[in-house]
């Protein structure tokens, strides 16, 4: 390793500690607000209308339902047990983010669990309880997740499975927390052979969950960022540049197969002016090759 390598090493070592050392008091706020808030979720939403969404949350409602044992007393123990697990299978380093959550999560449902009586909504419309209840526990984990912590639990399973089965993490989460649901199913359908309407609205809580997650964590995209290669260079530059007002960044691209040298124009514009930047790049260059991404963050530039 020469001396610019060691240099860079220790660079970014010392960024990353002087970021978390800036952010433990935020960082620390956000952990148990998100835990509180899927806690909520859990004890006013879902604990009551018996909707299993997987996770080991999802495993205490049944164990409830089934045998009358105190949902934070299963969430805590499976917690830990899957924190050992985690330990050796994944290591120290995948394991601590996850160790606090593990033990705040449990203490605050049993924190919140007259919480279900205190809010008696009186409302018979069991998928708005499931929207609603979806929607706060998708922004729990959405806050908990930037933060950099977990809640530990199923987590630590899907990354177990996508390790060592050499699956996507979305995937793991499909094996893990899909059997925990069709599980209930069988288990909680009250005399009858399966229970679809609970397993249905678990699927739905489930893509809340996911959906919520995600807009939470990346936020709401104001932006478009658009990269073109045409070959009308100047009249596109000219018109985000002079008639739109926005600037541009010329890249040199080359074509995999052609081996082309080509010129691509990235630029950000607002959403709203999306489809007038896509038909004036088609009325240019109807022959013109543009990608779009949304644009969540954009900092700098004039």
């Amino acid at each position: 390793m020469n001396i610019f390598e060691k240099k860079d090493a220790f660079d970014v070592k010392e960024l990353v500690n002087r970021i978390n050392a800036k952010t433990i008091l935020s960082r620390s706020f956000s952990l148990f607000l998100g835990c509180f808030l899927l806690a909520i979720a859990f004890n006013v939403f879902f604990l009551p209308e018996n909707i299993v969404y997987g996770g080991v949350a999802g495993i205490s409602i049944i164990t409830k339902e089934l045998f009358g044992l105190d949902p934070s007393f299963i969430i805590l123990i499976l917690s830990l047990i899957l924190l050992v697990v985690s330990y050796f299978a994944l290591g120290w380093e995948s394991t601590k983010g996850s160790i606090i959550g593990s033990l705040l999560f449990p203490l605050l449902v049993k924190l919140t669990s007259n919480f279900g009586d205190l809010l008696q909504f009186n409302i018979d419309n069991l998928l708005l309880i499931v929207v609603f209840g979806g929607v706060v526990a998708g922004t729990g984990a959405g806050i908990l997740f930037k933060s950099g912590f977990t809640t530990g639990g199923t987590d630590i399973i899907n990354q177990i499975i996508a390790k060592y089965a050499k699956v996507s993490i979305g995937k793991a989460m499909l094996m893990s927390d899909g059997l925990i649901v069709l599980s209930a199913g069988f288990f909680l359908g009250n005399g009858t052979l399966f229970a679809w309407e609970k397993v249905m609205y678990a699927i739905i809580v489930l893509y809340l969950l996911s959906f919520m997650t995600d807009k939470v964590i990346l936020g709401i995209s104001s932006s478009k960022c658009f990269y073109i290669v045409t070959s009308h260079e100047t009249a596109v530059k000219k018109f985000l540049m002079d008639y739109l007002n926005h600037g541009v960044t010329v890249l040199d691209g080359r074509g995999g197969y052609t081996g082309d040298h080509k010129k691509v124009i990235m630029c950000i514009v607002p959403t709203r002016e999306y489809f007038v930047v896509k038909e004036a790049i088609h009325d240019i260059d109807s022959e013109a090759f543009f990608l779009v991404t949304d644009a969540y963050e954009v900092y700098g530039g004039e």
